[in-house]
């Protein structure tokens, strides 16, 4: 069963796949996909040799995988990461 996505949710699937520091699990959390469905649609939306590159980098990368990952790193995002919200004043 393949889900219908706007163009929008996937260029953020394909964001989430392509940084090191979200785990497959945040993608599935977030639009319900499993990391077999995500791989797909990297094969599917990316350039031959852009998805080489990118596999060849993910696979078995401890950051990608939450399994992998050292005790006490649970978080989706990076901390340096800015927090995102509509309030004008914080981002001064």
């Amino acid at each position: 069963m393949e889900k219908e996505f706007t163009e929008r949710e996937l260029d953020r699937i394909i964001e989430m796949a392509w940084e090191d520091r979200t785990p497959f699990d945040a993608i599935t959390f977030q639009f319900g996909i499993s990391e077999q469905e995500t791989i797909e649609i990297m094969r599917r939306e990316m350039k031959p040799s852009s998805f080489r590159m990118w596999r060849k980098r993910v696979q078995g990368r401890a950051t990608k995988h939450a399994k992998l990952r050292t005790v006490g790193i649970d978080r989706f995002k990076c901390t340096r990461q800015k927090q995102i919200t509509g309030n004008k004043i914080s981002k001064r």
